[in-house]
């Protein structure tokens, strides 16, 4: 079993900065893909961005320019730096791995809220 454990969300304004953290613990394996989903209400989860253990990335084409992943292998920990933050990027952001190619794994955090609100 691999443990997630999010942190880093909150209530931030239109236009400005959020940084989520997610560190893996357990029986996680450094080739894993990890990767960030988020869900808003009424709406399905859906891939935010990704990261592989080399650092090649992917991300939805509504945060491309405004959101960065990346990760520290060493601590086992992926993050999402989030920039210009709009309205529409409200939701629980879920940190997701146990997949060694770019589709979700099995493992999920717990969820983060990001409300973009004034």
């Amino acid at each position: 079993q691999v443990q997630l454990v999010e942190s880093g969300g909150g209530l931030v304004q239109p236009g400005g900065s959020r940084r989520l953290s997610c560190a893996a613990s357990g029986s996680f394996f450094s080739g894993y893909f990890m990767g960030w989903y988020r869900q808003a209400p009424g709406k399905q989860r859906e891939l935010v961005a990704a990261i592989t253990s080399g650092g090649s990335t992917k991300y939805a084409d509504s945060v491309k320019g405004r959101f960065t992943i990346s990760r520290d292998n060493a601590k086992n920990t992926v993050y999402l730096q989030m920039n210009s933050l709009k309205p529409e990027d409200t939701a629980v952001y879920y940190c997701n791995t146990g997949s060694t190619n770019w589709s979700r794994g099995p493992y999920w955090g717990q969820g983060t809220q990001v409300t973009v609100s004034s």
